[in-house]
């Protein structure tokens, strides 16, 4: 009897042990035996062929329905057609050549048997081309000893491949099973007896040749217990071990850098931060490692509606369609661009009445920079406004600075000169039509000014320090208010009558450079009156100033905090390390940082603040004297914070005392790279990950315990919804067509739209794989007498740039598409973006290029072709691209799979959520959990074989309680020596490495 470690070769010989081990990643006795049955055919059952996966090696049960042998090539070729059938479906076998003549005879009408190939599509039907067979109702005397192989009632069928199909597997596991009395049984014996399980030599009989569906289910009960209670162990040892590593404390200290920063930003953390703010601080302040995943966007308060406005150098445009890259005003008459995006779903709203009878709409967390009698500007929330309102004599407490007046440009012609428009707009009658032209509104300065001076010299009489225009038409008056306000100074609105209105102008000095000091000029807030509930969103500002110009050119101000847990690092004696995937993320991290903390980041240096520390950025594209000085602030602790790219791995990046390795997007990293990074610690620093859509292993690894989670998922509820819908182009080709007409309806409404293609499609990728021109001899007539089938090959991915052209040529002529793919020279790409964003082009055409970090909140349609070559996260990523502003989204899913293909049910399940967590759930039952304690991601075989995550969490939870009770009193297992046998078979050297990584 051969030992289960016994190789396969010496059992089995040469040719099936290569196959085996090469195919099938099994190479001894004992891997066979654990190489379990996936499902068991029940003589006389016939698979039900309509369920078939397609593109996937399968074996079905079925019966022939009929045979017929065809010509082709004039004569020349001959092919043997099979139909099977079970009832629900029909498959169709298809033999050539010399092929076909042992098949021709055996697989008559009516004769059963066991086929296995890969499911392949042929004139929309389904195929097996060359399966290979096994008959099942031979005569005794044809094959007596094929049949007695297949005479159980239950026939199992293992995972296969093309070079060994089920029954030769089948056969090979006959020859090793003796040697099952041979397993070690891992489980203690009080445990197996308590959970009522069988015992291990027992489970490997009954899951191999079952006598009946209760041996399967008793079986199946076992092996389960075996994984997870194995893996509980190693990973309940692990958390121990982490336990007693000699991390240091990171505990919260009283009036450092952290309480500083909060000060500086008056700020309410959401309910949902606070707790998490809570999780993260409680494990700082351990002696061992944090191990923490944060799921979700990192954000806060302060929000206003979708339809607030806000000034950029155009004009206003609505808070709802402002994108990351956004140039806005703010206070101080400079530009800056928007640097983050956070949809905060529907708030209570409130009103700012100000003193000239204007207003503007905010959350009660807004932030506003206020004055009052005898003190500087100060930064105080809506709630604290409303509040504390009025003074004692019940005037208003607090008032608003004018923003500095800036030029505007809108690109519109202005043919007339500027006081000529406004003479003749004060001076016409006032027709009730009367608008000041968008032209002159979004002028600049000096020309915004003249228009004004003439309506006021045309129309209006003095009225003290102030200048009345009477019985003024609403729009025209709207428009002059807004002019004035636009110029720094104050216009009030009085009715008057027939709906016309009298407008108190009073405008700032003008300088005899032709500048404006409008420092005299504020608004009061007279009340602050509650709205109800709307749909906002909140938006952070790349300036030191944190602010922005608003409705009626009110200055507001806005902060994104996402530092603080490594401020309480700083604080703490220790340094923290932001790890982005690329240099853009870092660079982006690495600005907000700097700008959020202020004089506190500028440690060191002068002008710094004296709990201050230095935030440096240490990328692969930065100078050598930069880099130098980076690494030098590192090393000597002068850096509290650096944030940067892989180049933070590199051997010469050296800390001083490395507290925190904040992983940003933890999905583009590899655990080798991150373990690289926290390697870098005198002792093991604490991790903390973040993401917004976990990925398989993450999910695996947080149901097994090994990774604590904290989930924020308050910001993205507040995006508008996004329908979901998958397109079968090839079924059903006038969907496709309906696509296209939904993409130039969101476009007639003012819309813009994506479109998604998995390649380029430049001669670069266009390039034949791996054949070679001029076949000749056999193999070139075997392939032409294969010709018909092969002839069907697979296509090529859609590509961007013939799908545009076809585009632009067909369904959406007249629309202004664009392309964008990776290839482009980074300048073309940064203008199409821009051009994007600015409502310049309809529809872009690109590849997922536009997966992370692209905000167009105005555009609200996407198609995704070939919607079945990307994964469910990908998927999940592109789809976020839209319903980012007020309008809903609309995500169509093309493909040309069948409808019964795996490709088509994961389709349907993206199309069927938009909970990030939920997709990963979906992937990981789809994809399974790789190999949950070694390097594979998915797709390869798993070190869990009848385990999975999904479906067995209670048996996964059941046998962590167990696992860590064993652990805890007895750590070295001295007890359970057969258990420790499990261990090192399911942990070789490299895995246990790996699990030591984290």
């Amino acid at each position: 009897m051969a030992a289960l470690d016994e190789p396969l070769k010496k059992i089995l010989g040469g040719t099936t042990a290569k196959v085996l081990a090469e195919q099938l990643d099994l190479h001894t006795v004992g891997d066979l035996l654990h190489h379990y049955p996936r499902r068991y055919a029940e003589r006389g059952e016939l698979t039900r062929l309509a369920d078939l996966p397609l593109d996937e090696h399968v074996t079905v049960v079925a019966q022939v329905a009929d045979s017929r042998v065809l010509k082709f090539n004039a004569g020349r070729g001959q092919r043997l057609e099979v139909t099977l059938t079970d009832g629900s479906g029909r498959l169709q076998l298809v033999f050539f050549g010399k092929g076909i003549h042992k098949p021709h005879k055996e697989l008559l009408p009516g004769r059963r048997a066991m086929f296995a190939g890969k499911v392949s599509v042929f004139n929309r039907k389904l195929q097996l081309a060359h399966p290979e067979y096994e008959l099942l109702d031979r005569d005794a005397g044809d094959g007596a000893d094929a049949a007695s192989a297949f005479a159980h009632q239950l026939m199992p069928i293992y995972p296969a491949c093309q070079q060994m199909a089920s029954w030769k597997i089948a056969k090979a596991v006959d020859a090793v099973l003796p040697s099952a009395q041979d397993a070690v049984d891992p489980l203690p014996e009080a445990l197996r007896e308590g959970r009522a399980l069988v015992p291990l030599t027992e489970a490997l009989l009954k899951i191999h040749r079952p006598g009946s569906k209760a041996d399967i289910a008793d079986a199946r009960a076992r092996l389960k217990w075996d994984e997870a209670f194995v893996m509980q162990v190693a990973l309940a040892r692990r958390r121990l071990a982490d336990n007693q590593l000699p991390a240091v404390a990171r505990k919260l200290i009283k009036q450092g850098i952290l309480d500083a920063f909060d000060a500086k930003l008056p700020f309410t953390l959401t309910d949902g931060q606070q707790k998490v703010s809570r999780e993260i601080f409680d494990d700082l302040a351990t002696e061992h490692p944090m191990h923490r995943l944060l799921q979700g966007e990192v954000g806060s308060g302060k929000a206003q509606p979708l339809d607030a406005l806000v000034l950029t150098p155009r004009g206003f445009r609505p808070m709802g369609e402002m994108a990351v890259g956004t140039e806005v005003v703010v206070p101080s008459g400079e530009t800056a661009v928007v640097d983050g995006v956070f949809p905060q779903g529907e708030r209570e709203v409130w009103r700012l009445v100000l003193s000239d009878g204007s207003a503007v709409e905010c959350d009660d967390e807004h932030l506003w920079i206020v004055g009052t009698r005898g003190t500087g500007d100060r930064v105080l929330t809506t709630r604290e406004l409303r509040g504390d309102l009025l003074r004692a004599d019940g005037q208003p407490k607090w008032s608003i600075a004018a923003a500095v007046p800036v030029d505007l440009d809108d690109g519109g012609d202005r043919p007339l000169d500027p006081y000529l428009v406004g003479q003749r707009l004060g001076g016409d009658g006032g027709s009730p039509e009367d608008r000041v032209p968008d032209a002159y509104r979004h002028a600049s300065v000096k020309d915004r000014l003249a228009v004004v001076r003439g309506l006021l010299d045309v129309g209006g009489r003095p009225a003290g320090a102030q200048t009345v225009c009477r019985g003024v038409p609403a729009h025209l008056a709207a428009d002059l208010a807004w002019l004035v306000r636009s110029l720094g100074g104050c216009a009030q609105l009085r009715p008057g009558q027939d709906g016309a209105y009298s407008v108190h102008v009073a405008l700032p000095d003008t300088a005899s450079t032709g500048g404006i000091d409008n420092t005299g000029f504020r608004r009061a807030v007279h009340a602050v009156e509650h709205i109800g509930r709307k749909p906002v969103q909140c938006i952070s500002v790349a300036h030191p100033d944190h602010a922005y110009v608003t409705d009626h050119f009110t200055v507001t101000h806005n902060t994104m905090v996402a530092l603080r847990a490594m401020l309480g690092v700083v604080d703490s004696g220790g340094q923290a390390a932001m790890l982005a995937p690329t240099e853009v993320l870092a660079q982006q991290h690495h600005r907000s940082i700097t700008e959020m903390m202020g004089e506190l980041a500028e440690g060191g240096m002068l002008g710094g603040a004296e709990q201050g520390t230095k935030v440096v950025l240490l990328t692969g594209s930065m100078g050598a004297a930069a880099r130098r000085q980076a690494l030098l602030d590192l090393v000597t602790g002068e850096a509290g914070i650096v944030v940067g790219t892989h180049a933070l791995i590199e051997d010469k990046v050296q800390f001083h005392d490395l507290g925190l390795v904040v992983v940003d997007e933890q999905h583009r990293f590899g655990v080798e790279q991150r373990d690289a990074l926290r390697g870098k610690g005198k002792q093991p620093p604490h991790l903390l990950v973040m993401t917004a859509t976990p990925i398989p292993r993450t999910v695996a690894m947080t149901v097994f315990g090994d990774l604590e989670t904290s989930v924020l998922d308050q910001l993205p509820a507040g995006r508008s919804p996004i329908a979901s819908h998958v397109v079968p182009a090839k079924d059903k080709p006038h969907f496709l067509a309906r696509a296209w007409e939904r993409v130039r309806e969101e476009v007639a409404a003012g819309h813009q739209g994506y479109v998604v293609c998995p390649r380029i499609g430049d001669d670069e990728d266009e390039a034949p794989k791996g054949g070679k021109k001029g076949a000749s001899g056999a193999k070139g007539a075997a392939a032409e007498e294969r010709s018909p089938e092969d002839a069907e090959e697979k296509r090529p991915p859609l590509a961007v740039l013939d799908i545009a052209e076809q585009l632009a040529g067909g369904p959406l002529a007249g629309l202004r598409v664009a392309v964008l793919h990776g290839r482009m020279a980074p300048d073309d790409k940064d203008e199409v973006m821009r051009s994007f964003a600015a409502g310049e082009l309809d529809v872009l055409v690109a590849t997922t290029v536009i997966e992370v970090g692209v905000n167009v909140p105005n555009a609200t349609a996407m198609v995704i072709m070939d919607a079945d070559r990307f994964g469910v996260s990908q998927l999940h990523q592109l789809r976020g691209r839209v319903g980012r502003g007020s309008a809903p989204g609309l995500c169509l899913l093309v493909s040309e799979m069948p409808e019964a293909s795996p490709a088509r049910a994961r389709l349907a399940a993206v199309a069927g959520t938009l909970d990030g967590f939920e997709l990963s759930r979906i992937d990981l039952e789809q994809r399974r959990e790789g190999d949950v304690l070694g390097q594979a991601q998915s797709g390869v075989r798993s070190s869990l074989r009848m385990l999975t995550v999904i479906d067995d969490e209670e048996i996964i939870a059941s046998a962590r309680e167990e696992a860590t009770a064993l652990v805890t009193d007895d750590p070295e297992l001295t007890g359970y020596p057969e258990l420790r046998i499990a261990l090192s078979a399911l942990l070789d050297e490299e895995r246990e490495q790996y699990l030591d990584k984290g």
